[in-house]
């Protein structure tokens, strides 16, 4: 729990730093995907969302992938909340570009560390 809070805090102050209105959360579960088959891994995401969705959205909570968490995982939980709500939207980052994900995003966080040092 210590982790998850450092991180939760960690993500506030990344986004503090952009200037936009947001703040910062983590989440996650004990799930250990280790000998779990693409179906149950799937599964799991699928009923992670189901519950997750009521809290996120575009302009409330936007969840991106973090440890354990890549392209695969993202898209069965970008899958399931179009699913239930029907919408297509900005609610996850890190999604494929068959949901509608950035072809930089593999890249990304390494572009960020070049502006920074840039700057300093």
């Amino acid at each position: 729990l210590s982790i998850l809070k450092f991180l939760g805090f960690e993500q506030t102050f990344k986004n503090s730093l952009t200037g936009l209105p947001i703040g910062g959360s983590k989440g996650g579960s004990d799930f250990d995907p280790k000998g779990k088959s693409d179906y149950e891994i799937m599964r799991f995401c699928q009923c992670f969302m189901t519950e997750l969705y009521k809290v996120i959205g575009p302009n409330s909570d936007v969840p991106a992938g973090d440890i354990g968490v890549g392209g695969r995982e993202i898209g069965y939980l970008f899958g399931q909340y179009k699913k239930i709500t029907g919408r297509h939207e900005g609610v996850l980052t890190g999604k494929g570009l068959s949901y509608g994900g950035s072809l930089a995003r593999t890249e990304a966080t390494g572009y960020g560390l070049i502006y920074l040092v840039e700057e300093m």
